[in-house]
């Protein structure tokens, strides 16, 4: 029997599944450990093997692939504990970093101050050289200029450096030059230049994004490579992928050399697992909720597909790579509930993580938390917590959270549901930025609640925006991970060809198309050998627009004298979708052309459709819940239930990593594959 185990570090806990020939599915939760990672897993590793009654050893020796996604390179840029970076870049524009695109993030914010760049101005470094926007050579890359920079990046003591030279994207020939002769005189400095990192058009993204991988680049080749040995040491023979911000996952060493890719890695693989729960549900259009410890993670599925972008933003560092639109909002259940100088009670951003904890951990831990208020609520079960193996201390939420209702001048039980309120709130508004905003009605879509922490407060949240159905999992509490099992090899090459539709011919675009197909196919081919499947897209905008907005090109007639036309009709049809509105008369410019090559991994695991059900079920227990009054309420297993059980709420299922909470009318049904599927009253 050959398992297949996915690992994905959140900022509390560390989830991992296993799964089997047969889709038999187990998992298990370690704390995460910020300050090695490679522990955490570890030890997570160690938990799963004893679930599956095996040695770890055993475990491994019997596992062909482990599918893994980090926070290494968030981590980095959120605490800005990256490497010391310098940049090497044409003559009279190291400060490219810091003009950006002219625009502020509020620009109606006088007070704001600019985002602090990664490499200081004495990091940057100006070589003699210059290509024109042809690509063409005006200026020869100068020796002794290049030189210069070298020596003054060795004295800086910068272990890392990015190169981007302007117009590179056309003709790479200096980078190449430059990135040759820094290799043979800096030796043990990491190098990442923007035609391998981001070869297309817009000099501050490039920059941006080739800084950000130099930046958090030596930080995650450092802990795969140490979590590669801890592997091999510990019997693990298989292959170990990473997910990257895109949803599909690469070996170690492309993701090493793609540092800046992994900066969403771990909620990439919570998208991959939604639009398999899309696929096996035959529900097209959902709201993946990811509510864990620390921060909820939203994004959306429509018609079956999530959305990518090459708009991100982290830390106030632009990231241009192709990433899913994830929005992720400070709202977990370690957020913390203060009380301003005002009055007014605030629920995080800041979050007590897994160290120390919300106070019921008992890891010294005082503020208050939203995991102290649901236990105070009763929502959640302090003797129950993690199956009975870590109980929480009730008292100590009730503590804390008295010290905020003293200051509220309000009860513990008023405190407790003031900090509940808010938090729903504020996680309602974050799906808010994703659906109304974009011109998408929430009521038309279902919820898909996961993560630890979604099922306390998913039905709440669903209430708030009108969501009438919501779905929960057996493996909610590791979505993630599971999910990271379902994702396909990718990887994925742009080119741009910039002018406007009219001048660029059918066979232009075809010879573009298929010289990228080619690039992308051998690229993955030395990885993969099984199936592979070929996605076109492109990034388009009208003549007097300044941003372009991605285009899919599947499904076109590629063979067709028409082809020019099909594709600006679909760039049409695409931002009448976004905008409400097409501009057929206006000049279509055509900036950068996209492939993935996608190679299909072997799923493990049923596919099963949902089943009618209508047998009711027995409660396991009762207890007392705050429901605007105190209630005894029935308490299910999740465990126990079966495909056909139902039941109305009020009520709670309780499994070991995860509680989901039951509204007043709403009816929950189990469906085929043993998951909740709730229907709000």
């Amino acid at each position: 029997m050959m398992f297949a185990i996915g690992i994905d570090i959140g900022g509390t806990y560390t989830d991992l599944v296993a799964i089997d020939d047969n889709g038999k599915t187990v998992f298990a939760k370690s704390p995460s450990t910020p300050s090695d990672q490679s522990v955490g897993v570890m030890a997570g590793l160690d938990e799963l093997a004893r679930r599956l009654q095996l040695t770890r050893a055993k475990m491994l020796a019997a596992t062909d692939r482990i599918v893994h996604g980090t926070t290494v390179a968030t981590n980095a840029l959120l605490e800005r504990k990256g490497a010391k970076v310098a940049l090497l870049t044409t003559e009279g524009h190291r400060d490219v970093i810091e003009m950006r695109e002219g625009l502020k993030g509020d620009r109606y914010d006088l007070r704001s101050p600019p985002p602090e760049p990664l490499v200081p101005r004495e990091r940057r470094f100006g070589v003699r050289e210059r290509l024109k926007a042809s690509g063409d050579v005006a200026t020869p890359l100068d020796d002794r200029s290049l030189g210069d920079a070298i020596a003054a990046i060795r004295a800086s003591g910068a272990t890392s450096v990015a190169v981007c030279f302007l117009h590179s994207y056309l003709n790479p020939v200096h980078e190449i030059a430059a990135v040759e002769r820094l290799t043979r005189e800096l030796p043990d400095v990491s190098i990442s230049s923007s035609s391998d990192v981001l070869p297309q058009i817009k000099e501050y993204e490039r920059v941006s994004t080739s800084i950000v991988n130099a930046y958090v680049g030596p930080l995650v080749r450092h802990y795969l490579a140490n979590l590669e040995q801890r592997l091999a040491e510990a019997g693990f023979k298989g292959t170990l992928f990473m997910i990257l911000s895109h949803g599909g996952m690469a070996p170690v060493r492309e993701a090493s050399r793609l540092a800046a890719g992994t900066v969403l890695s771990g909620p990439a693989g919570g998208i991959s697992g939604s639009r398999r729960c899309a696929d096996l549900l035959a529900i097209p259009n959902l709201v993946p909720f990811d509510m864990g410890g620390t921060s909820t993670d939203i994004s959306l599925i429509s018609d079956g597909r999530a959305s990518l972008s090459a708009d991100g933003m982290l830390a106030g560092q632009r990231i241009a790579l192709r990433s899913l639109d994830i929005a992720s909002i400070a709202a977990g259940g370690g957020s913390i509930a203060t009380v301003d100088a005002g009055g007014t009670l605030r629920v995080g951003p800041e979050s007590a993580g897994s160290v120390p904890g919300p106070a019921c951990y008992g890891n010294g831990g005082l503020a208050a938390t939203v995991t102290d208020a649901n236990i105070i609520l009763g929502y959640l079960d302090a003797a129950a917590f993690m199956g009975g193996l870590r109980p929480l201390d009730r008292s100590a939420s009730e503590a804390a959270v008295d010290r905020v209702a003293t200051s509220l001048g309000l009860s513990r039980l008023q405190a407790a549901a003031g900090i509940y309120r808010m938090i729903n709130l504020k996680m309602a508004d974050g799906i808010r930025l994703m659906t109304l905003r974009r011109g998408v009605d929430p009521r038309k879509f279902a919820m898909l609640s996961f993560g630890g922490a979604a099922g306390l407060h998913a039905v709440e949240v669903a209430r708030e925006l009108e969501i009438k159905r919501i779905i929960v999992p057996t493996a909610a509490s590791v979505l993630s991970a599971w999910g990271m099992l379902t994702s396909d090899l990718r990887y994925e090459v742009s080119r741009t060809h910039y002018g406007a539709g009219a001048r660029i011919s059918a066979d232009e675009m075809r010879a573009l198309f298929a010289q990228l197909e080619q690039q992308a196919a051998d690229r993955l081919r030395a990885w993969f050998d099984g199936p592979m499947t070929i996605e076109r897209s492109a990034e388009m905008r009208y003549g007097e627009q300044i941003f372009e907005i991605d285009v899919t090109l599947d499904d076109l007639d590629w063979t067709a004298v028409s082809l020019v036309d099909q594709i600006e009709d679909r760039f049409h049809r695409r931002h009448e979708e976004l905008y409400t509105y097409a501009s057929r008369d206006q000049e279509v410019v055509f900036v950068n052309a996209r492939v993935a090559a996608v190679g299909a991994v072997s799923r493990r695991g049923r596919d099963l459709r949902p089943a009618p059900s209508g047998v009711a079920c027995t409660p396991r227990t009762t207890r007392q819940v705050f429901f605007g009054a105190w209630r005894e309420v029935p308490v299910y297993s999740l465990d126990a239930l079966r495909p056909s059980h139902c039941f109305e709420g009020p009520g709670i299922v309780e499994a070991e990593t995860t509680t989901v909470i039951v509204g007043e009318g709403d009816r929950v049904t189990v469906n085929a594959l043993g998951w909740l599927d709730i229907a709000l009253g």
